[in-house]
C-alpha cells in the first residue's frame, strides 16, 4: 500500500522501547490459549482477562529490557501511524457522512507485555482492541508468527488489514454495537454466546474491507490477496485444524476462514457500512 510521504497520525503510543516485558503464564499451553482465544482479540481481550489471572496463580511477572529500536522497527512505526491515519480520514468522512463525528482511537505498540483497561496481556494474544480505554494494542512481531505459523502471506497490507479490523471494534464501540453484543450474550448457552462473538468479528471484518474500499487509489497489485490470505489464516477452522488437529464449529469466537474471507470482500466490494449486518445475515 501506498504510504511513502503521506500522513502520519498523531495517536500511536510506541512503548516497544520502554515495554519488552515477559509475562510468566506457566507455560507454553497457556500461551496457546490466548492465541486461541484472543487473536485479533476485540472483546475478547476484556473477557479472558479472569481466565488469565487464575491461571497465572500469583505468580510473579518477570521483566527485561527492552531492545533499542532498529531502523526497520523505526521504519514499521512509521507505517503503523501512517495506516492509523488512512482509518482517521477514511472513517471521519464516512461518520460525517452518517450525521455522525468519529472520536479517534490511539493505537499502542508495544514488545513483551503490556497493561490495558482491559487488564495485562502478551505478546501471545495478538493484536486486540480494549473497549475499556478505546485502545488498539499491537506487538509487531506477530505478523511473523501469522506467516510462519500459519502460513499468510507476508507483505505490508497484513498489517494493514489487521489495524482495520482492530478499528472495526472501535466502530463497533461506537456505534454501541458491542455494549448490545454483550447484552445479548446474558444468559445464553456458551454456543449461542459464541455464535453472537464470531458476528462482531466478522462485522469487523466487513469495516475492514470497508476501509480497503476507501482507499482503492492507494492500493498496490496484490494488496487484497494479502488481506484475504491473512484472514484465511486466522479462521477458527483453520487455527484449530494446525493446534488442535481437529474442528468444533460451536467453540468458534471469530469465524470460519470462509467467513472471514467473505465479509471482508462483501466490505471491499460495496463500501457501505449499512450492508454488514453480520448478526442477521448468516453465511
Amino acid at each position: 500500500m501506498k504510504w511513502q510521504g503521506r500522513r502520519q497520525s498523531d495517536n500511536v503510543e510506541d512503548r516497544r522501547s520502554i515495554s519488552g516485558g515477559k509475562v510468566a503464564v506457566g507455560g507454553g499451553i497457556i500461551g496457546i490459549i490466548i492465541l486461541l482465544v484472543n487473536i485479533f482479540g476485540g472483546e475478547n481481550a476484556q473477557l479472558i482477562t479472569p481466565v488469565l489471572e487464575q491461571l497465572q496463580g500469583g505468580q510473579q511477572t518477570q521483566t527485561e529490557a527492552a531492545a533499542p529500536l532498529s531502523k526497520e522497527d523505526e521504519e514499521m512505526g512509521n507505517f503503523v501511524r501512517v495506516m492509523l491515519a488512512y482509518n482517521e480520514d477514511t472513517w471521519s468522512k464516512i461518520f460525517e457522512e452518517n450525521g455522525m463525528t468519529y472520536q479517534k482511537p490511539k493505537l499502542v505498540l508495544f514488545r513483551g507485555s503490556v497493561q490495558t483497561a482491559c487488564g495485562g496481556a502478551s505478546s501471545s494474544s495478538g493484536p486486540f482492541y480494549c473497549p475499556g480505554d478505546k485502545k488498539v494494542y499491537m506487538d509487531l512481531g506477530f505478523f511473523e508468527e501469522l506467516k510462519s505459523k500459519f502460513g499468510a502471506k507476508g507483505g505490508d497490507f497484513a498489517i494493514s488489514y489487521v489495524i482495520a479490523h482492530e478499528i472495526g471494534h472501535h466502530i463497533q464501540t461506537l456505534l454501541g454495537t458491542s455494549a448490545k453484543m454483550r447484552e445479548a450474550q446474558q444468559g445464553k448457552s456458551e454456543a449461542e454466546a459464541n455464535k453472537l462473538s464470531v458476528a462482531l468479528e466478522l462485522q469487523a471484518d466487513f469495516y475492514a474491507g470497508v476501509w480497503a474500499h476507501h482507499n482503492k487509489e492507494n492500493l498496490d497489485a496484490g494488496d487484497i490477496d494479502e488481506a484475504l490470505s491473512a484472514a484465511s489464516a486466522v479462521g477458527d477452522d483453520a487455527i484449530q485444524s494446525k493446534m488442535q488437529g481437529h474442528v468444533v464449529p460451536d467453540s468458534f469466537t471469530h469465524g470460519s476462514s470462509e467467513q472471514r474471507m467473505y465479509w471482508f470482500e462483501k466490505g471491499f466490494n460495496t463500501g457501505d457500512i449499512k450492508q454488514g449486518n453480520t448478526f442477521s445475515e448468516v453465511r
